[in-house]
């Protein structure tokens, strides 16, 4: 007996309803409309969605199927997916914020959030998500270039109000910096790349951070590079048991989500 096939639910249709500019490197943008009654929301504070961005012009069958898309258009027609942290789901008010890196006209989702104007349409499948704070862990570290930015902020809005910690995001300069609300116990440093390669500054910063190995609850995500090697420092040097460790390089310079 052959197993009936599974079917994915449809993307759901979110519209943009607002946007905002909080440092001159991340747009926010708030998404509502009726289609977002079918979101479901995370108990993660790293939840995801995968975002479908359609090529302006053409036109889409509905409900939209990728897979059938991919075997009758043209590879140019192809929907692009790019993976994105959620920053917020406020379910009575029926709005999912999302912030987004953006870097001229480089990338897919960065330049499409810079120009988001109220009623543009974003297609969203998920959440998916696997960490939330250790609310009795005695330290909180949360490390991240500015693509993590969502995943710690929203992680700092879950902290209790007697946690104590340290976070460490690595921007370009002052001018991508701006306020986060944290417990009166955790210290948030902004640390400037400059000229440096990325990650390069923040793993210096990282190693000089003092916290016990068993009690710690980690948060370490960004460039694969610099995670990769916080991952030694962190297991191998200071001894962090890896169950303390939510660790993930999730992007790779001069790769797409595609490579």
């Amino acid at each position: 007996m052959t197993a009936p096939a599974r079917t994915r639910p449809a993307p759901i249709a979110a519209l943009v309803i607002g946007t905002r500019q909080l440092s001159p490197t991340l747009t926010r943008v708030v998404l509502g409309g009726p289609d977002l009654a079918r979101f479901q929301a995370s108990s993660s504070t790293d939840a995801y969605v995968k975002l479908t961005f359609l090529t302006p012009g053409v036109d889409y069958p509905r409900p939209l199927d990728l897979a059938a898309i991919r075997a009758q258009m043209p590879p140019e027609h192809w929907p692009v997916v790019r993976t994105y942290t959620v920053r917020s789901w406020d379910a009575e008010a029926g709005e999912l914020t999302i912030d987004f890196v953006v870097h001229g006209d480089a990338g897919v989702a960065g330049p499409w959030a810079a120009s988001a104007q109220a009623g543009d349409e974003l297609l969203l499948a998920g959440p998916g998500g696997a960490y939330a704070p250790a609310q009795d862990a005695g330290f909180h570290l949360y490390v991240g270039d500015e693509s993590a930015l969502p995943a710690i902020a929203a992680a700092l809005d879950a902290l209790p109000a007697s946690a104590v910690g340290r976070v460490l995001i690595e921007v370009h300069d002052s001018s991508s910096e701006f306020p986060l609300d944290t417990p009166a116990g955790v210290v948030v440093d902004w640390v400037h790349a400059g000229d440096r390669p990325v990650g390069a500054a923040l793993v210096d910063a990282v190693a000089a951070v003092d916290f016990g190995a068993d009690d710690v609850d980690a948060f370490v995500h960004g460039e694969a590079g610099f995670v990769k090697e916080l991952r030694r420092v962190l297991r191998v040097e200071r001894g962090v048991p890896k169950e303390r460790l939510s660790i993930s390089g999730y992007w790779r310079l001069g790769a797409t989500e595609e490579g």
